[in-house]
């Protein structure tokens, strides 16, 4: 009932262990996609461009990725980066991937958030949107413009999920 909404899935973050402690130094002296500063951050931070993502890698072998487009992208990134720090010689394995949280994201029609606040958090002067529990896991962050941002989905069936649930009630803030 309402076909010209698309969801569409905005980040994947996965983490997956490597089974190996990782010498940073090394890393970060060999591969040139990198950011090291342990001074600052005691982790490496790799990207790479196909699927287009980022790895925040620790010393313990834990990697977290983000900014892939799908489950099945993050799952591909998070090996193209344990074949990379295996080809320095670590041995890697690949162990206990997951998904961690889908951001997903909609447009639909301008909201009156005023009327909607009453039963919910809503505070426009500290942030203009209004934070709405959809499920447990799943929080909805509601814009007057109508944009939509879901955060804590371990799927991107659980952003349509959410969506189905939250649509109706929208519905009847319209502006």
């Amino acid at each position: 009932h309402h076909p010209s909404v698309v969801c569409l899935c905005r980040n994947v973050v996965s983490s997956v262990k490597l089974g190996c402690r990782l010498d940073l130094n090394v890393i970060a002296q060999k591969v040139w996609n990198v950011e090291f500063n342990p001074k600052v951050f005691r982790a490496l931070t790799m990207r790479i461009r196909k699927p287009r993502t980022s790895a925040v890698i620790y010393e313990s072998g834990s990697v977290v990725c983000t900014g892939a487009k799908s489950e099945e992208e993050a799952r591909v990134a998070a090996r193209r980066f344990a074949r990379r720090l295996q080809k320095l010689g670590f041995p890697i394995s690949f162990l206990d991937f997951r998904v961690r949280n889908v951001v997903g994201s909609c447009s639909i029609f301008p909201l009156s958030l005023e009327r909607l606040r009453q039963h919910h958090h809503y505070e426009p002067e500290l942030f203009p949107g209004l934070f709405y529990s959809v499920t447990p896991d799943i929080t909805a962050t509601i814009f007057p413009s109508g944009k939509v941002v879901f955060t804590g989905a371990k799927t991107s069936a659980d952003i349509y999920t959410a969506f189905e649930t939250i649509y109706p009630v929208l519905c009847s803030y319209r502006r």
